[in-house]
């Protein structure tokens, strides 16, 4: 193999693992940005069920210690 032959070889190479790199970061990013959307999700349902909770007595606090059981 000669020195121009070696050099064309490892510009293929490393344009080859450049090109593995830019999908790899693409579904990366990708991933972040579902992860991040599920996670607004479950804060507004958090929120959600933490307001529903809280109010569920007419205004008064939400205390277990208050709660009925299930089977009453």
């Amino acid at each position: 193999m000669t020195g121009e032959d070696e050099r064309e070889a490892r510009f293929i190479e490393l344009e080859t693992r450049w090109s593995h790199q830019e999908d790899a970061l693409a579904k990366l990013s990708d991933a972040l940005v579902e992860q991040q959307a599920r996670i607004d999700r479950l804060e507004a349902l958090l929120a959600h069920w933490i307001e529903t909770v809280s109010s569920a007595d007419e205004g008064r606090p939400f205390d277990p210690a208050n709660e009925k059981p299930p089977h009453y």
